[in-house]
């Protein structure tokens, strides 16, 4: 039976759930936002299987890459689409167009990150662009071994964890699986992205001409939210913005639209992102890195390119690619979007996250002591805010 004593030691993969023969395993989320398994011992069987799925229990040794790439998609619209160098994609519209099904992450109606999957080609779209939030895997993996064991071509994208929970959870190899990862950096809580965005709505009150309320924030009827992209390219790949579009119509049936965006290192929920005050505790120790995850193919972004090889950075993104199978090379090759391959000794300096986990802050307690009290543009202030009353504030709370 599956017990999480220490949190660092849950992923939220939520491969446990999905294997246990009579669902006696709940999802209960924390204060921070984060899902942990909960066992209803009246109803376990104790047949051990949520434990053997488990990524945190069992563990994997590393895998050396078979190549280190920088790439990029030829077609130039994916490619500004993207939040790198638009591979996902590529790879993906490879298996659909073999009858395969894609899963990935989107945003549902309320602009939560679930993982789902599509047939069509035009559902790409939903899954394309990175998307700073864990989500939520509910019942993909079960509707992945379905579609495998029907002999469909399945690409399956996630996060370390999520494809070593997955690889787990399907107990065996399929030659019809695609597995794709990318350069984890952590995932932030849930409950920090959905505060945020309450927050921010509220601050937009007097520009857009209405006051949200908690229970029609995300309602359909409204659509206060239409677009939301964590990596616009507008000011380029490496100086992206975060920009949400919102809007309201008036009682006149005109539509008001205010566009918000800001370069990444000035927008509150980046911030708080990379300062790593959000993160699941997992992510300060990833079962995951260096290969660990048993995936196919990692995906992120070739961040230093710029210095490493200045002549193939046009700062309209470029992918890292890192190949654990070398069946997958040989695709890309004839897609004409390898560029250059470089060793991983050069790559790692740029892209740490490859190989190592952030280390956790130390005011990471004082920033959800203020977020319960006081929200989160607050509590992100009095974390981050270098003036000398401040600093003692949190020097003080660590003392208590």
């Amino acid at each position: 039976m599956i017990k999480v004593k220490d949190k660092s030691r849950c992923c939220g993969c939520e491969a446990c759930v999905s294997s246990c023969p009579v669902q006696c395993i709940d999802l209960v989320m924390d204060k921070e936002g984060f899902l942990y398994p909960q066992v209803d011992v009246t109803r376990c069987i104790d047949c051990g299987k949520c434990e053997k799925v488990c990524p945190e229990l069992v563990e994997a040794g590393e895998r050396k890459a078979t190549g280190v790439y920088a790439a990029a998609n030829p077609d130039d619209e994916v490619r500004r689409a993207s939040s790198s160098g638009g591979i996902f994609t590529l790879l993906a519209e490879s298996v659909l167009a073999e009858n395969g099904v894609v899963f990935g992450a989107r945003f549902d109606k309320d602009w939560n990150v679930v993982h789902d999957y599509t047939e069509p080609k035009k559902g790409l779209g939903a899954f394309r662009g990175s998307k700073y939030v864990q989500s939520r895997t509910g019942e993909t993996f079960k509707q992945a071994e379905r579609f495998l064991k029907a002999g469909r071509k399945v690409l399956f994208s996630g996060t370390p964890c999520q494809i070593m929970g997955l690889k787990r959870y399907l107990r065996r190899e399929y030659d019809n699986l695609l597995t794709v990862d990318f350069v984890c950096h952590g995932v932030p809580s849930p409950l920090v992205w959905r505060k945020y965005v309450e927050e921010t709505l509220v601050r937009q009150d007097e520009k857009i001409q209405f006051r949200p309320t908690l229970n029609h924030l995300f309602s359909d009827e409204i659509p206060l939210i239409e677009s939301i992209s964590f990596r616009d390219k507008c000011l380029g790949w490496k100086k992206y913005s975060f920009a949400l579009t919102l809007s309201k119509v008036t009682t006149a049936g005109e539509k008001n639209t205010v566009s918000l965006s800001s370069i990444f290192y000035d927008n509150a929920y980046m911030q708080a992102f990379l300062a790593n005050l959000t993160l699941r505790p997992s992510c300060h120790a990833c079962p995951a890195k260096c290969g660990r995850s048993g995936s196919d193919v990692t995906l992120g972004d070739f961040w230093g390119i710029e210095k490493i090889a200045p002549e193939v950075d046009d700062d309209r993104g470029c992918s890292l690619l890192i190949i654990n199978n070398p069946g997958v090379k040989g695709k890309l090759q004839k897609e004409g979007c390898l560029l250059a391959e470089y060793p991983i000794s050069e790559v790692i300096p740029y892209n740490p996250s490859v190989a190592y986990s952030v280390d956790m802050p130390n005011n990471r307690d004082f920033f959800w002591y203020m977020f319960d009290k006081a929200g989160f543009h607050k509590a992100l202030m009095l974390t981050t805010n270098k003036a000398f009353p401040f600093r003692v504030l949190r020097k003080l709370f660590r003392l208590l």
